[in-house]
């Protein structure tokens, strides 16, 4: 029998050392196409600030605490404290980090990634009548849809996003599906609000999307979208009945322009029965102080989008008023006509606006107060906060890791301000969404965003020969 060399031996022994040490070394249910880990654990481990939003996790209101760990363990937040026991879980280092919820965009519009810049000096119905309703004439095909959603998505996980309501325009079929398809690869959670109608055949393909794309997915939510007015009643009246049949909540555009009071919209929704619990309205900037209290008593949701506002020089939105009246508000991006998918820019815009209209910093919202509407008050405007929102064991894992040592965050000086006032979007190093890892050290992952870009720019150039020149 032929002998093996001792030197192949040692070399032998030597190899299944080294392979064994790396298998034992390497994070249960790690994925090493992508570098993810679903199904798996990780630990954030030694976090210098972790903002729970939950008051009995840690102190003040926001919950904080000081060199702590997140124990992540399948789709759920399964620990939260300090020298946590995580076993093989992947480890992602946090000391300089900040680790917090992941932001709630309770207003958003994808596919408007296609119109960026579009007609910047004009108010909302001019910007309106240029750059959107020439598209339902028009029809924009489903790679249309897909590609402008798909871009969108990339931008709004990588500012730390993780839950984003999506009012699609929904021109066609096929434009929604082609939407639905992006918001579905991107791995948000996800509120797709279907823009409803008169038309039995479109009545007919948003019961079949909830049926076989909402209800299959558990990141996915629907609700139907409409614009309230008396012109527009039919509209408004089939898309509250087709609501309340299939138990989801409407999510309408209100009192945004100085326009709007005259086109009844109020009176609209009070004639369809559809100011109730769960109604998501979008802007009520010029709601007077009798339809704030009615829209406070009828416990209708608000979505403020500061930017898109500001832009479309739409007016201030009267958030102290309320929060007298205890009404939930969360923050949004408003597609297009914020340009931007940066959340803390819209945190900042939403704290300045207050601050100049009311010549006082201490006027609500403080920084505190808005670290909280774009987290935990996006998600109790949406009804999800027993999912989302919070650090709180038993959520799921939508969060996100901040870097703070960069230089436009550095020094440490008060970061509950500094999150607010000097974050970027390059800051957030991870993004969770249900224990998925869709943003890791400073990228997302697993998608080619060359061949994205390249795919809108194509969309883009389509949609702009369907545009008035």
């Amino acid at each position: 029998m032929k002998q093996r060399s001792p030197v192949f031996a040692v070399f032998t022994l030597t190899l299944a050392l080294v392979l064994g040490a790396f298998l034992l070394a390497k994070p249960s249910g790690t994925d090493a196409r992508t570098g993810t880990n679903p199904g798996g654990k990780y630990v954030i481990r030694g976090a210098s600030m972790v903002l729970t939003m939950d008051p009995k996790l840690g102190e003040g209101p926001l919950g904080t605490l000081a060199d702590a760990d997140v124990l992540i363990e399948d789709t759920k937040i399964k620990a939260v404290g300090k020298n946590l026991d995580a076993g093989r879980a992947q480890v992602v280092d946090g000391r300089g980090k900040i680790v917090m919820p992941g932001f709630v965009d309770l207003h958003n519009h994808l596919w408007q990634a296609l119109i960026r810049g579009c007609a910047g000096d004009k108010e909302l119905n001019g910007w309106l009548g240029k750059c959107v309703l020439p598209l339902y004439k028009n029809q924009p095909s489903d790679a249309d849809g897909y590609a402008g959603a798909r871009l969108a998505t990339l931008d709004v996980i990588s500012t730390g996003i993780t839950t984003v309501t999506d009012w699609s325009h929904a021109f066609n079929a096929d434009f929604a599906k082609g939407n639905l398809r992006a918001l579905g690869e991107s791995n948000l959670r996800f509120v797709f609000s279907y823009n409803g109608t008169t038309n039995a055949a479109l009545q007919d393909e948003i019961r079949r999307v909830k049926r076989e794309v909402i209800d299959k997915n558990p990141l996915a939510h629907l609700e139907i979208g409409t614009h309230p007015s008396t012109g527009n009643f039919p509209s408004l009246d089939a898309s509250e009945k087709l609501a309340r049949e299939l138990g989801v909540p409407l999510n309408v555009h209100l009192l945004e322009s100085k326009a709007d009071p005259a086109t009844g919209q109020m009176e609209a929704l009070r004639k369809a029965g559809a100011l109730r619990p769960g109604l998501v309205a979008n802007h009520v900037i010029q709601a007077t102080d009798a339809e704030l209290d009615e829209l406070a008593a009828a416990d209708v949701r608000v979505a403020h989008n500061p930017l898109s506002n500001m832009r479309l020089a739409s007016g201030v939105i009267r958030l102290p008023e309320m929060r007298k009246r205890g009404m939930k508000v969360g923050l949004g991006l408003d597609g297009g006509t914020n340009d931007t998918s940066d959340m803390f820019n819209v945190m900042r815009a939403t704290v300045g606006l207050q601050r100049a209209t009311a010549t006082d910093p201490g006027v609500y919202p403080t920084t505190a107060d808005v670290l909280r509407m774009a987290t935990l008050g996006g998600a109790e405007a949406l009804g999800l906060d027993g999912e989302v929102g919070s650090l709180t064991p038993g959520k799921k894992a939508d969060l996100q890791v901040i870097n703070a040592q960069s230089v436009n965050f550095a020094p440490r000086v008060d970061w509950v301000n500094q999150l607010v006032f000097n974050t970027q979007p390059s800051n957030v190093d991870w993004v969770f969404v249900d224990g998925r890892a869709l943003k890791r050290d400073g990228k997302v992952v697993g998608v080619d965003t060359g061949r994205v870009v390249k795919d809108a720019q194509d969309a883009a150039d389509r949609l702009k020969k369907l545009l008035p020149q």
